[in-house]
C-alpha cells in the first residue's frame, strides 16, 4: 500500500516503469489518511474473498488473510512524501496494524519527524554520487547530500532501521567500501541485500535479466559488505561502528540479511559459545509500545524490547535456506535445477536430486565451463549498447539456469 504515488526518483529497476508522477514537493490531492486505511483494508478484503475456490487455497490461511495485520508502505511512490504520514501511522497501529516503511532518502526532514514503527527502511541503490545519478537518477540536484543526511537520521530513531541494497549487476555492484560507509552513517539496526527482479522490458527501463544477480553473487556481495564494515569498525574512533553479522538468508528472494550483534544477538543457551538470532518480531509487544508512545510521546522504547526468535530454517547457512518447511514449493510445469550445488568456479557437482554427480561428469562439465571462457574471458564482462543497456556475461553461470522436468 502507499499514500503517494509520486516519487522524486525514477530508479532504473522500478517496477512501475514509471507510469507515476514525480515531483520534489507534495503537490497533488491530499486524502483523508483514515479514509486511505480503510478504503486500503476493504480492498484488500474484497480481494481475499475472491481467492475462494481457487485450487490449492489453504482455507485456514484464507480466513486469517481477512485480518489485516501488516502493511508494507512501499512497492510505488515515495510514502513519506504524504503530508499527513504520520496520522496514517497512527490509523494503522490504532487496528494493530503492523508498519513497515521503505523512503529513497530524499526527504531527511520527513525522517527525522517520523513517529515510531515497526521496521523504517532507506533504500541505499549506490555508492558514490555518480551511481546514484545512473541508478536512482533523481530530481534532486543534492540527491547524495540528502541520501547521506537521511541515513544519519536513522541512529536517533531508536526503533528497527534498515539499509536496503538493491544489487543491479553492472550498475551498481562495485565499490562495496562506499556502501559500508553510508551504512556507517546511521549504524542501522539491519542490512537487507537484495538482488534486483527483472520485470520486464520498458522505454523507461534498460534493465535485462542478466543485470539479476543469482542468490550466491548476492551472498558473495554481502560478505564482502561485512569485511568492509568490519574494517570500519576496528578503525574505532569517537563513536564506533557496532558488530555485524551474517544473520538470515531468502534464497527465494534473492536476499541476506546482515543484523547488529548488540540488537539482536544472544548466547545460544545450549551452547553459550554459539550465537542465536532474534530478528523476529514481537507484533503483539509493539503494538503495546506504539500505543504507549501515542498516550505519551515521552515514552521511549527501543530495537531489543520487540524482538523475537528467528526460526532455525531462516538463519544465515541452513539448508532450507530461508524457506518454510511448512510450506510446499510449487514448480511451474514441475521444472527443477538440472543442478543442486556448484563448486566455486560454477561447475556442477550434484545432480537435481543432490546426489554427487560422477567424476568423470564434473571432468566433462569443467571442459566446457573452460571452452566458454575462453570465448568470453575469466572474468565478468559488462557490454554497453547504445540506448545505454548493460550486458553481462560470466561464464561461471552457464550451467546455473539449466532445468530438468520430473
Amino acid at each position: 500500500a502507499t499514500p503517494s504515488l509520486a516519487c522524486a526518483n525514477k530508479c532504473v529497476f522500478c517496477w512501475r516503469h514509471h507510469k507515476n508522477p514525480v515531483g520534489r514537493e507534495w503537490r497533488w490531492k491530499t486524502d483523508d489518511p483514515k479514509m486511505i486505511v480503510e478504503a486500503a483494508v476493504n480492498a484488500h478484503v474484497d480481494l481475499i474473498k475472491e481467492t475462494r475456490g481457487i485450487p490449492g487455497i489453504q482455507m485456514d490461511r484464507w480466513h486469517d488473510a481477512h485480518t489485516v495485520r501488516h502493511c508494507a508502505l512501499s512497492l510505488v511512490g515515495e510514502p513519506i512524501m504524504y503530508p499527513h504520514i504520520n496520522e496514517l501511522l497512527g490509523e494503522l497501529h490504532e487496528r494493530k496494524i503492523s508498519t513497515y516503511l521503505v523512503t529513497n532518502g530524499q526527504h531527511p526532514k520527513a525522517i527525522e519527524d517520523l513517529v515510531p514503527i515497526t521496521q523504517l527502511y532507506v533504500s541505499v541503490d549506490a555508492s558514490t554520487p555518480e551511481s546514484l545519478e545512473a541508478v536512482d537518477r533523481p530530481l534532486f540536484r543534492d540527491a547524495w547530500d540528502r541520501l547521506k543526511s537521511s541515513l544519519s537520521c536513522l541512529k536517533r530513531k531508536g526503533q528497527r532501521t534498515v539499509a536496503r541494497l538493491t544489487v543491479v549487476k553492472g550498475w551498481n555492484s562495485d565499490e562495496i567500501g562506499g556502501y559500508a560507509r553510508l551504512i556507517a552513517l546511521g549504524h542501522c539496526s539491519l542490512v537487507e541485500v537484495k538482488g534486483v527482479t527483472f520485470c520486464g522490458k520498458s522505454d523507461a527501463s534498460n534493465l535485462n535479466m542478466s543485470n539479476s544477480p543469482w542468490h550466491h553473487e548476492v551472498v558473495n556481495f554481502t560478505k564482502m559488505l561485512l569485511e568492509e564494515l568490519n574494517a570500519i569498525r576496528e578503525e574505532g574512533g569517537d563513536d564506533p561502528l557496532p558488530e555485524y553479522d551474517l544473520a538470515c538468508e531468502h534464497k527465494h528472494s534473492c536476499s541476506v540479511l546482515l543484523a547488529r550483534v548488540d540488537q539482536f544477538a544472544v548466547p545460544d543457551p545450549e551452547n553459550p559459545s554459539k550465537r542465536k538470532w532474534k530478528t523476529w518480531v514481537d507484533y503483539d509487544r509493539f503494538q503495546e509500545l506504539a500505543a504507549r508512545h501515542a498516550a505519551d510521546p515521552t515514552f521511549k522504547f527501543g530495537v531489543e524490547d520487540y524482538i523475537a526468535d528467528t526460526p532455525d530454517w531462516a538463519v544465515f547457512g541452513a539448508d532450507e535456506e530461508g524457506f518454510d518447511p511448512t510450506d510446499n514449493r510449487h514448480r511451474k510445469k514441475m521444472k527443477h535445477p538440472k543442478y543442486a550445488k556448484f563448486d566455486e568456479e560454477g561447475v556442477p557437482t550434484h545432480d537435481t536430486f543432490n546426489e554427487p554427480l560422477p567424476a568423470e561428469d564434473i571432468s566433462k562439465l569443467r571442459i566446457q565451463l573452460e571452452e566458454k571462457k575462453r570465448q568470453i574471458g575469466d572474468d565478468v564482462t559488462v557490454t554497453a549498447l547504445r540506448g545505454g543497456e548493460k550486458i553481462i556475461d560470466d561464464a561461471s553461470l552457464m550451467f546455473r539456469g539449466l532445468v530438468v522436468i520430473r
